[in-house]
């Protein structure tokens, strides 16, 4: 099945976070594709990736990055596909917020969609929400999931 999102990390070590990005696309049996793009180690590759997303048929992109995180918004000046961008606390990030603010402080014209520090899973139900709006059996999907946290909450309710 050809890919309809695509899950890009700066780093190996962001896979620990943006798993749960590809498990919610998982949940929703939406098909994706990940792998590691670096912005500053490789913005050929990165520029490339791209370029080529719409070509390959994907719908929307979702891209982790911590530190500087320039590769959300660095994916989103060559593409006018979606972009969510998922700020991830580094190891060498101050305390996340040097993420966070390089991901949401988009200039004007670029946008990016941008989820919570280490907020993968969102960014995954947002894809999900994204390929819903024209995908009759995603969106099924997403009303039964979103179904499903109220009933989380009232069994909450019941528990107490």
């Amino acid at each position: 099945m050809k890919a309809l999102v695509g899950i890009i990390m700066g780093s190996e070590s962001d896979m620990a976070v943006m798993r749960a990005a590809a498990d919610m696309l998982t949940a929703f049996d939406i098909s994706f594709e990940i792998t590691i793009v670096s912005a500053h180690r490789t913005p050929d590759r990165m520029r490339e990736y791209a370029l080529e997303a719409r070509a390959k048929g994907l719908k929307v992109i979702v891209a982790g990055a911590g530190g500087a995180a320039h590769l959300p918004g660095m994916v989103a000046a060559y593409t006018s596909l979606p972009v969510i961008g998922v700020p991830v606390k580094s190891s060498n990030s101050i305390d996340g917020w040097d993420s966070v603010l390089s991901i949401l402080q988009m200039p004007s014209g670029v946008p990016v969609a941008t989820v919570a520090l280490n907020g993968a899973k969102n960014a995954g139900i947002l894809a999900a929400q994204i390929i819903g709006s024209s995908d009759k059996a995603v969106a099924k999907k997403l009303d039964d999931y979103k179904k499903s946290l109220e009933q989380q909450v009232m069994d909450m309710v019941g528990r107490l």
